[in-house]
């Protein structure tokens, strides 16, 4: 019996071993990862400088920041993990070497993310953020522990200050629990705190993700070469280079007597003209694949993915008005290799670890799209320290909401795992419901618009009609004129 038990314990023991190496090993590949982004995206001045204390300080927030950065990556890899380990599983039920791949690893690396998450999102960025803004207290010695000090002082009122509107939310939602548990710090107000934190990411990739999926469109567009129907491309290439030529004589053959905003208007369209030449030189030396097959299939490919993204989440909301089991909820043990998480096996769980990820990086776009946003947006070796720690806290809010984005979606099965199953507003039906129709109205809005506009510009520019001027409006241009036009351009 004791050597049973001594065995038991040797297996726990090197289990919790094992997960603890395979997590580190996990975090330093992406603190390395993250390293490396950030040192493109820095701005070298404020680490090298004179002042050794402020380039010591700039590096201490930076090594913070990678640590935040390096939690979000592992944020985002939380589900497609998951789902990959499940089917892993599946397809190598007896296999040795896949024994490591369990749920007790899964459910602990949940459990990180969240505790990572929530300490860097709470304490760390404020940390770094004010301890790149002290300067010591007034009257103390100067050096890097006066920094600490003031820091820890700011952190501490910041503290008091959340939690004081906590319990006031609390207190006007719950008079009678928040009166009796109001020194119930860690089991009433944190989770309290930490929901209130997740519905505002969740609700954030709400509003950024409809419109990134949209931009996505155009952004993949600019970095493709695009077909043009109906036009001759060499045609089209002499009449560039003759009207830059020209542009450049008048510009070589000004005068004295003409007036500089003449002379910058002819510069501004020198510079357009000569943009549109190279990417017309861009487009000649493609190949025919790139220019007639690479950017309408990567078109119908983003298409493809929209949708059936808007057609998951249109039936995850006929399964709320008919199973309650589609509602969002915690579990404690994933049970791994026991049965897949889609409907269509192997095939199915690949889709959506691809609709996930695809999502976060719509969410991304959209959210450095927005013009809220669009000061946040990083400049290779041109990004302050102060943008890296908005950077950061950004793209950790959005990735530590994405687990419980997808399920509330139903973008997957897999149910939420740890404290990330616990929030409040999980069980509330009307929430959930509405939050799944808002998202499929405004994909589709967006998704109508950008097509509709996209395919209204190019049948335009096609058939030449956007050498009109300015003042002939374009949307009351009747279809037969369009039909007419296109007809003898072909003959």
């Amino acid at each position: 019996m004791e050597t049973e038990d001594v065995t038991v314990r040797e297996q726990l023991f090197h289990n919790r071993v094992r997960e603890t190496i395979i997590c580190v090993l996990l975090f330093i590949c992406l603190y390395i990862l993250s390293h490396f982004i950030l040192t493109h995206f820095k701005k070298n001045a404020e680490f090298v400088t004179d002042d050794i204390e402020d380039a010591t300080v700039n590096k201490i927030a930076l090594w913070l920041c990678t640590f935040t950065l390096s939690v979000a990556v592992c944020a985002v890899l939380l589900l497609p993990i998951s789902i990959l380990s499940n089917e892993v599983l599946l397809t190598f039920p007896h296999s040795y070497y896949m024994q490591w791949l369990n749920g007790s690893l899964i459910r602990g690396l949940w459990n990180l993310v969240f505790l990572f998450s929530n300490l860097s999102l709470v304490f760390l960025m404020p940390f770094a953020y004010f301890f790149t803004e002290s300067e010591g207290f007034a009257g103390s010695k100067k050096g890097i522990m006066a920094r600490v000090y003031e820091t820890a002082v700011m952190l501490l009122l910041l503290s008091l200050l959340v939690l004081g509107i906590v319990w006031v939310a609390s207190a006007l939602l719950h008079l009678n629990t928040a009166r009796e548990s109001l020194y119930d710090l860690w089991e009433y107000y944190l989770p309290h705190l930490y929901s209130g934190i997740s519905l505002f990411g969740v609700l954030l990739l709400l509003l950024c993700t409809p419109f990134g999926l949209s931009r996505m469109f155009s952004i993949t567009g600019s970095l493709l070469v695009k077909p043009r129907l109906l036009e001759n491309l060499e045609e089209t290439m002499n009449c560039t280079v003759f009207e830059e030529a020209s542009l450049s004589r008048k510009l070589k053959s000004n005068t004295s007597c003409w007036i500089s905003a003449n002379t910058e208007s002819i510069n501004n369209e020198f510079l357009s003209v000569q943009s549109k030449r190279i990417a017309l030189e861009l487009r000649k030396r493609a190949s025919p694949w790139q220019r007639n097959l690479g950017y309408p299939v990567a078109m119908l490919l983003l298409l493809a993915l929209t949708a059936v993204s808007v057609l998951m989440v249109c039936f995850h909301v006929l399964e709320l008005l008919f199973d309650e089991s589609a509602m969002p909820r915690g579990m404690e043990d994933p049970h791994l290799g026991l049965a897949s998480f889609s409907m269509f096996g192997s095939l199915g769980a690949a889709v959506q670890v691809v609709i996930i990820l695809y999502l976060m990086v719509s969410s991304v776009v959209g959210f450095y799209s927005s013009p809220l946003f669009t000061g946040l947006l990083p400049c290779a070796q041109d990004t302050t320290l102060t943008q890296i720690i908005g950077n950061c806290v950004s793209l950790l809010i959005l990735s530590s909401a994405l687990p419980v984005f997808s399920r509330t979606l139903g973008i997957t099965r897999f149910d939420l795992l740890g404290d990330f199953g616990r929030y409040n507003w999980l069980g509330s039906f009307h929430i959930v419901f509405l939050y799944n129709m808002l998202f499929a109205g405004l994909t589709s809005a967006c998704l109508i618009n950008t097509v509709t506009w996209a395919l209204q510009r190019e049948l335009i520019r096609a058939f030449g009609l956007h050498r009109l001027p300015l003042t002939v409006s374009r949307s009351t241009i009747p279809l037969k004129l369009l039909l007419a036009n296109g007809l003898s351009k072909i003959h």
